[in-house]
């Protein structure tokens, strides 16, 4: 997420009362999940174990609850409690705000686009010109639409991402500021929930086509003229390359690549990245003729036993 005008390590520093490391004039233009960072965003760390991997990210401010050896050309914040601040960040820059009609007036909706009775369109919206938004669609705010794209009835885009820090009280949300963007000529089947990202995009390709019922979580990346069947679930933060084609049931962990022009058979469990080209089946997933042949030969134990005891 990037902030509408560049700010200094002090003006940050200020909104979540903090203490900082570095120049007060250093740069500060986003805030973004470790994974998406680049050059002037915030990241931050509240674990030692992750200490290096973000001081060493291509974010160039640093919030930590720890006062550390700064890398040269970055920044740190020091905080009690960064998952916190990073809350109180996004709803500073991405605040909540009431919708006061079914179709905010802030939307932007191109033309020869049909809304259907029902629909609500949030604030700031863009819709992409021939598109059909059929009844009971929700587009929460922020949420992009290319050209020719069709989304049925029941299908939420822009819920919150599924991501708490569990604290003795309870489970803590991480806020989130993030988006949606569906890509030119894509189609969506009816009661798909596609999450927004925490603080970047989540992004459905062009030309990608996608079954009723299907679940995208928070930032992940999915690319051009891939389809996806009835009842997949794919986690945050997974990149699903051009052409790829997941079958029905498809469950898919979070952090993973699935390789272009992949196909994944119906009700398989991918818990791993997979490569390009290849044709996967079962839970784990794994390659179709080495998951056949052990189906096979698990088919065959109980003759076998038989021969045995025999």
């Amino acid at each position: 997420m990037k902030f509408p005008q560049t700010h200094t390590l002090k003006q940050i520093a200020t909104i979540i009362n903090a203490k900082f490391v570095g120049d007060a004039k250093f740069p500060v233009e986003g805030m973004n999940e470790i994974h998406v960072v680049t050059k002037g965003d915030i990241v931050f760390v509240d674990h030692p174990k992750y200490y290096d991997k973000a001081l060493n990210s291509a974010a160039t401010i640093i919030l930590i609850n720890k006062e550390v050896e700064c890398p040269e050309g970055k920044a740190l914040l020091i905080s009690e409690d960064p998952f916190r601040d990073f809350n109180t960040l996004t709803e500073y820059f991405k605040p909540f705000k009431k919708s006061v009609s079914q179709i905010s007036e802030t939307a932007q909706i191109g033309e020869g686009t049909i809304i259907q009775p029902g629909a609500f369109v949030g604030n700031y919206v863009r819709i992409g010109n021939n598109c059909v938004i059929h009844s009971n669609v929700v587009l929460y705010d922020h949420t992009v639409i290319g050209n020719n794209c069709t989304i049925h009835s029941g299908s939420i885009l822009g819920a919150d991402a599924f991501y708490y820090k569990n604290r003795p009280e309870g489970f803590d949300k991480l806020k989130s500021g993030g988006r949606v963007v569906l890509q030119d000529n894509v189609d969506l089947g009816a009661l798909c929930t596609i999450d927004k990202g925490v603080t970047g995009d989540t992004t459905i390709g062009e030309g990608t086509k996608i079954d009723n019922q299907v679940h995208v979580g928070h930032d992940t990346v999915i690319g051009k003229k891939c389809l996806i069947a009835s009842q997949t679930g794919i986690a945050g933060c997974v990149v699903i390359e051009d052409e790829v084609t997941l079958w029905g049931q498809v469950g898919v962990i979070s952090g993973i690549t699935i390789g272009k022009k992949a196909t994944v058979l119906a009700q398989a469990g991918v818990g791993k990245s997979l490569k390009e080209n290849g044709r996967y089946l079962g839970s784990p997933a794994d390659d179709f003729r080495t998951k056949v042949k052990e189906m096979v030969t698990l088919s065959r134990l109980p003759s076998i036993v038989d021969k045995i005891k025999s």
